[in-house]
């Protein structure tokens, strides 16, 4: 078997797509040649390099063996220079892949043009530096917007930490929280990978964020469950007083007030809390109030009778409207007032004031009557009145002669004067009745 020199041992390459090698004897026969101990070289350039002996076959098998080498290593640079061009891979890994078949392709046990795949490798290396510059400046520029990103991340938390967490939201702070964090995971799992030191100081930053969020929602809530705790036995007892008034009917409705004013000031004990000791409460203050209920219709049934009454008094009061005599009408309201107040009390209450405004309606009415006859007969207003429709009936006879002089001696001005006044004069005493 082939002996290739110690020189030409190396770490064996990733291994190429499978693929038929097809060996050119012409051109193994230009870039090779095989002494007669089996020793093959390979032409470099002016120079020949031993490669390996092949001393159990032929010269021919010989070149063939590393000739096949060659061959192998064509079909990585082919395959690389495909990737390259079809792109779709990162231009850091096709540099690498790059310069480990440079490796491979320098001083190799193989008989080929070895400069030729040498100067493509060199090509290629020099097309992917400039790309992966390019890939590590988009790299960077990534990587520092993810910086920027996260530590925005890290400022909204210190902003919500460093708030007067006394008086916030809980609800909105829990859910804007647990969204940054949110954030924050799918940021460390979709996004560029940050340097180490710069990673673990925005986490600790952050996390610390949390921490005091987290310990200053605890104690809030431990807290309010003592607060809750405290305003449901405040309340478990007021049901208790509640329940206990039952026995007293409607003689319990005014200390069942005084118990709903201490529940309002009891506190808030829990929504589920509240809500069972509520239904509890209430549904002793609906058996006090459905007592009074059936004692009010009890009654309203009982006075059936005087608002019967009542209402047929206000049918016979609708004479007094009638009534042009004053004094009659004065008499008939009266006696019905006074069989009014005889029927007694009714209930319930509305009703009582229902008719009374009734009956009101009518007792002003007649007084409005009164009102007006009393200023109409006074003595002392007619004496007024009679001398004010002397002087006005004097003052007329006064510009009646005015006019008929105005009139004779054509003065249009004294004759307009003497009209106007004289009309004045005859509307106030028709307002006087005269």
């Amino acid at each position: 078997m082939p002996r290739p020199p110690a020189s030409a041992i190396r770490p064996a390459a990733p291994a190429a797509p499978a693929a038929p090698v097809v060996v050119d004897t012409a051109a193994a026969a230009e870039w090779g040649r095989v002494t007669e101990d089996g020793t093959v070289s390979v032409r470099e350039g002016e120079t020949w390099r031993e490669v390996g002996q092949y001393p159990d076959g032929t010269p021919a098998e010989a070149l063939a063996y590393f000739a096949r080498k060659y061959e192998d290593l064509a079909f990585k640079v082919n395959t690389l220079e495909q990737r390259v061009q079809a792109g779709g891979s990162g231009a850091g890994d096709l540099a690498k892949q790059a310069q480990h078949l440079v490796t491979e392709v320098t001083d190799a046990a193989a008989v080929g043009d070895l400069a030729g795949l040498r100067a493509r490798l060199d090509t290629l290396a020099g097309s992917l530096a400039e790309a992966s510059a390019a890939e590590a400046q988009e790299a960077k520029a990534a990587v520092d917007a993810a910086i920027a990103e996260r530590t925005a991340l890290v400022e909204r938390s210190e902003a919500i930490a460093a708030q007067d967490l006394s008086s916030v939201q809980w609800k909105t702070v829990t859910e804007e929280m647990g969204a940054l964090f949110d954030a924050w995971q799918s940021h460390q799992q979709n996004g560029p990978r940050l340097p180490k030191g710069v990673a673990n100081q925005l986490w600790k930053r952050f996390r610390d964020a949390r921490a005091t969020v987290d310990r200053q929602r605890r104690a809030f809530y431990a807290e309010l469950d003592e607060t809750h705790k405290a305003a449901r036995d405040r309340k478990s007892r007021l049901v208790e007083r509640a329940e206990a008034l039952a026995p007293k009917g409607v003689d319990g409705i005014p200390a069942y007030r005084g118990l709903l004013d201490e529940w309002k000031a009891a506190g808030r004990a829990g929504r589920k809390a509240d809500d069972a000791l509520w239904a509890r409460f209430k549904a002793a203050g609906d058996a006090l109030y459905s007592a009074r209920a059936e004692q009010a219709a009890a009654t309203e049934a009982e006075s059936a009778p005087r608002i019967e009454a009542r209402t047929a008094l206000l049918e016979e009061a609708k004479a007094v409207a009638d009534e042009p005599n004053l004094a009659k009408a004065r008499a008939l309201l009266t006696r019905i007032q006074r069989q009014w107040d005889e029927v007694g009390r009714i209930f319930p209450r509305e009703k009582e004031r229902a008719l009374d405004d009734r009956l009101r309606v009518i007792e002003q009415e007649l007084k409005a009557r009164e009102d007006v006859d009393w200023k109409r007969n006074n003595p002392e207003t007619k004496a007024r009145a009679g001398a004010m429709s002397e002087q006005l009936q004097q003052a007329i006879a006064k510009l009646e002669a005015e006019r008929d002089a105005a009139e004779k001696s054509g003065n249009a001005k004294a004759l307009k004067e003497a009209t106007e006044a004289l009309e004045a004069r005859r509307a106030w005493l028709d307002a006087l009745g005269g």
